[in-house]
């Protein structure tokens, strides 16, 4: 899995050892799954404070194309945690969906495979 890390923000520059280490560990098991992360950090007021640190967790995926996930917080910490938890939960949701689908489409050949002559 090849991980980019993207900001403007000063502040978060420093950020970018402890956001690649925690994208590529929250996605350790899932990593078959994924072919390239993007992670960018972004401030949305500036330096007037408030709930505006954001962090955007783009994955481009071979079953489900491109997934971008977005979270805010007051700080970069929550909004990097908070943006990894939800990209985990898509990519399990999504790899449950393609077992099922998976499981479905095998079924109806063997059914139709059984019925032949």
């Amino acid at each position: 899995m090849q991980v980019l890390f993207e900001s403007r923000d000063p502040q978060a520059a420093p950020l970018r050892d402890l956001a690649v280490y925690r994208l590529q560990w929250v996605l350790r098991r899932l990593r078959l799954l994924v072919s390239r992360a993007r992670l960018r950090l972004s401030d949305i007021n500036g330096p007037r404070g408030g709930v505006d640190k954001r962090c955007q967790v783009e994955l481009a995926t071979d079953s489900a194309g491109t997934q971008v996930i977005s979270a805010t917080a007051r700080d970069w910490r929550s909004a990097i945690d908070n943006a990894l938890a939800r990209a985990a939960r898509l990519l399990l949701r999504q790899g449950r969906r393609d077992r099922a689908t998976a499981r479905q489409a095998g079924r109806g050949t063997r059914q139709a495979q059984a019925l032949e002559p």
